[in-house]
């Protein structure tokens, strides 16, 4: 695949940023592509290894390692490299429904598992893949297709996040009719009021939504089931539901001060703010701005950094991160080998523009949030925190110690808990009878996705617990052919 001799020739480049200064000052996607040859040139270093880990898509130490849809990621990469990119396009959509999403949002465990990157830097898949399906819907290559024949049977699916679309796309191809249904006024879940505007476009998720409309899927918004959707409904109009709500029960924060104003939700604060967005340019008002304030985000990962980005696109006073977790080293520690994700030290864009805005990187490391503290008006105006440090139990697990001493108080006016997610609301749940796991999700064997009551599927973060937008995508998929098998008795679905 790709030149046997490239990753030795060329070096590794990808696409290039707009400055932090300048991205700051709007909401814009901020990425400049490589040309086509220099992706060629990134292509030829695909080199034949033989036995590729990029698209093995298996967990290894709890993390992705390779690409959990198992993109063909070699053969597209070589198609690339000889130009061919009507067939590369042809190879990514074998395995993908959405790499307009996954080529601008996934963290791209492919890469990790690169081969060439156990004595070099790895190939840029991401910039590849993303740059496939562009050219894929600049030509004019993509296009509806819907089902030749229908099989008469209705799907319901719920949530339009990943997981939700994925499955849709799917069950239609297989000539079902489907139907999503949305709570919010917009389809897209995770998606569209997840993630910020800078880090995915939401002209890309509408159009793909339009595309799969006019193939034949049905989209409903404002339909909270359980809510103001009765579930009877569902199980009367449809033969099979397919349940992917994700999992959108945040972490809290419950210590002394947490009911003061001025504390939220990560999700509350990134949802409201692109509607705002959205809706009127933010000239409506109906966000949580963090103009003028001193800003503090408790939690790493992506949702902290989306919140910094954010923070500073409102021109937050300032911007700080704290992380309960060690620093991560500069390269793989011993117990970190390929093909794992590589758990090293990156800034990633809001890192970066906060650094660009304040000097430093805006992460205070193994630090511990013990109270908030509020004004006259009951609003918060401080955290009081200690740092800490890990050490063993008696059982042998690893437990955060307090550092004597190293109490500190920070001023902050805005609080924002990135923590991470406790699993899935429990309404639709617990109105259609479905059994959960320990961890609260819905309770579905992988590779069957199939409930305890007939006829209900459960797939992406519902089921898994959070996760990663790829993981959602191949959940999706999956339960596509499981639900396809059930009301068919076999299926074609991959």
């Amino acid at each position: 695949m790709g030149k046997p001799t490239g990753f030795m020739e060329y070096n590794r480049e990808v696409a290039t940023d707009a400055s932090p200064l300048l991205r700051v000052s709007h909401w814009k996607e901020f990425t400049t592509p490589l040309p086509d040859d220099k992706l060629q040139t990134q292509g030829a270093r695909c080199m034949d290894c033989g036995i590729p880990f990029c698209h093995t898509g298996k967990l290894i130490s709890g993390m992705a390692a390779g690409c959990p849809i198992n993109n063909l990621i070699p053969e597209w990469n070589d198609l690339v490299y000889r130009g061919q990119w009507r067939e590369a396009l042809d190879r990514l959509h074998k395995t993908n429904n959405f790499p307009e999403f996954t080529g601008r949002v996934c963290p791209a465990p492919c890469e990790g598992s690169c081969t060439v990157g156990l004595n070099d830097t790895p190939v840029t898949i991401k910039s590849i893949e993303k740059a496939i399906i562009d050219k894929g819907f600049s030509e004019g290559w993509v296009v509806p297709e819907p089902p030749e024949i229908r099989t008469g049977k209705k799907v319901a699916v719920v949530g339009s996040g990943p997981s939700g679309l994925a499955a849709a796309a799917q069950l239609n191809k297989a000539g079902h009719w489907v139907t999503v249904y949305e709570r919010a006024d917009r389809i897209g879940g995770l998606l569209m009021y997840g993630i910020p505007n800078m880090k995915l476009d939401k002209k890309y998720v509408q159009r793909r939504v339009d595309l799969l409309e006019a193939e034949g899927v049905t989209f409903v918004t404002g339909a909270h089931i359980g809510v103001n959707y009765p579930v009877e409904k569902l199980q009367e109009e449809f033969d099979a539901i397919v349940l992917c709500g994700g999992a959108t029960k945040g972490r809290d924060l419950s210590i002394e001060g947490r009911d003061l104003k001025g504390i939220h939700l990560a999700m509350e604060f990134l949802s409201k703010n692109t509607k705002s967005l959205l809706d009127s340019k933010h000239q409506d008002g109906q966000f949580i701005s963090a103009a003028g304030k001193d800003v503090i985000v408790i939690g790493g990962g992506d949702t902290g950094t989306d919140c910094i980005g954010t923070s500073l696109r409102h021109k937050a006073n300032s911007v700080t991160q704290f992380e309960i977790m060690a620093k991560a080293p500069d390269t793989r520690a011993a117990n970190n080998p390929w093909p794992e994700w590589p758990k090293v030290y990156k800034m990633d864009y809001g890192q970066e523009e906060a650094a660009a805005l304040q000097g430093q990187d805006p992460r205070q490391y193994l630090i511990n949030t013990k109270k908030f503290v509020g004004d006259e008006n009951g609003h918060v105006k401080e955290l009081h925190t200690v740092l800490v440090e890990w050490k063993k139990d008696d059982q042998g697990r690893f437990v955060p110690a307090e550092v004597p001493g190293s109490e500190k108080v920070y001023p902050a006016q805005l609080v924002l808990l990135a923590m991470g997610f406790m699993g899935p609301e429990n309404t639709v749940l617990d109105q259609l009878g479905v059994e959960k796991d320990e961890r609260s999700n819905a309770k579905a064997e992988h590779g069957k996705f199939a409930t305890n009551v007939k006829g209900i599927f459960a797939a992406g973060d519902m089921r898994r617990g959070q996760s990663l937008v790829v993981w959602a995508i191949n959940e999706g998929r999956e339960a596509a052919r499981e639900v396809d098998r059930y009301l068919m008795g076999s299926s074609n679905l991959p």
